[in-house]
């Protein structure tokens, strides 16, 4: 099963494949060659190994899309793996190959360490709503979302978050997107901010994005919204510096109170006074991201979880426990 569903997923950058290809190298485990792929957004993938289909993907989808191509009670297999209490609270994505169900791939977010203390410092920065965009299934959202202590929006596809990016700006909300897959281009491109998971994103997401990080410490969010108001800050002061020397010495001179040349030379003094003024950001940048490092080393912080494939199930079900941003 994990040769089919990794012969499917090794051509995609949403983070669930990389997710399944990394279970897959931990297995040693070599994915199957495909003759053709296709990605759909938000459903799952399409490809051909000689003359049979691989599909991989959402239960729903599969049933819906592709009923007629299943086999012999199938569709009631992948119903009652949708249904098993042991697949509660993961993401399920389910391989068929020439319309046979092989088995069953859970996915579990696991919450990042530093997500909390990011979704606090957000709040303490004035955001008004802080709310998960998954297309995962309800229950996956809702138990992250308790544990960020957020709102969430479960089973969206990505025309959805467009559309739900569209509604609030609509409503005269100025909107932040943070995302790192192909499902999230859509939403990044309509929001006012957006910001792309770069050490995670598609290039995709990164290129929609206004702003992409090349980590994924979830702490650089805040950490840009206190830069940006550091940096709005040295603007006004060096707005207000050019303008004082302008006015004051610059008028001294056409008084005649000092001579032309030294009002030139404190006009270069002026400028140099706002160079130094600016340099201090690199300071300020250096100082935010030392007092961050010295909140996630304290004791009591939550470690990130381990990661293992286990086996479970009426049939094989692979369960990939895996940390990822926002979905």
């Amino acid at each position: 099963m994990l040769r089919s569903a990794a012969a499917a997923e090794q051509h995609s950058r949403h983070p669930v494949a990389r997710a399944v290809m990394e279970v897959t190298r931990k297995a040693r485990v070599k994915p199957a060659g495909t003759d053709s792929f296709e990605e759909i957004p938000g459903r799952g993938v399409i490809a051909r190994i000689g003359s049979e289909t691989l599909l991989v993907g959402r239960g729903n989808w599969i049933m819906d899309t592709h009923r007629d191509s299943l086999g012999h009670g199938v569709t009631d297999q992948i119903q009652t793996a949708m249904n098993n209490p042991e697949l509660e609270g993961l993401s399920v994505l389910f391989v068929v190959q020439a319309g046979q169900l092989l088995g069953s791939i859970g996915l579990e977010d696991n919450t990042r360490p530093e997500a909390a203390q990011a979704m606090d410092a957000l709040r303490e920065k004035g955001l008004k709503a802080l709310i998960i965009v998954t297309g995962d299934r309800t229950s996956v959202a809702k138990r992250v979302a308790a544990a960020m202590h957020t709102d969430y929006r479960a089973e969206v596809l990505p025309h959805q978050k467009l559309e739900m990016v569209d509604e609030l700006k609509a409503k005269g909300h100025k909107v932040c997107v943070v995302g790192d897959g192909v499902n999230d281009a859509p939403a990044l491109a309509a929001g006012d901010i957006s910001i792309a998971m770069g050490a995670a994103g598609s290039d995709v997401a990164i290129h929609s994005a206004n702003i992409a990080l090349m980590n994924n410490n979830l702490n650089r969010i805040p950490f840009l919204i206190e830069l940006s108001h550091r940096t709005n800050a040295v603007i006004k002061q060096n707005l207000m510096i050019g303008a004082l020397f302008i006015v004051v010495f610059e008028g001294l001179a056409a008084a005649g109170y000092i001579p032309p040349i030294i009002a030139a030379i404190l006009h270069v003094f002026s400028g140099l006074v706002v160079i130094f003024n600016s340099a201090r950001l690199v300071r300020a940048g250096e100082d935010i991201e030392h007092a961050e490092a010295a909140a996630l080393a304290q004791p009591g912080r939550p470690a990130a979880n381990a990661s293992r494939p286990h086996w479970t199930g009426p049939y094989r079900t692979c369960s990939r426990s895996c940390s990822r941003s926002c979905s």
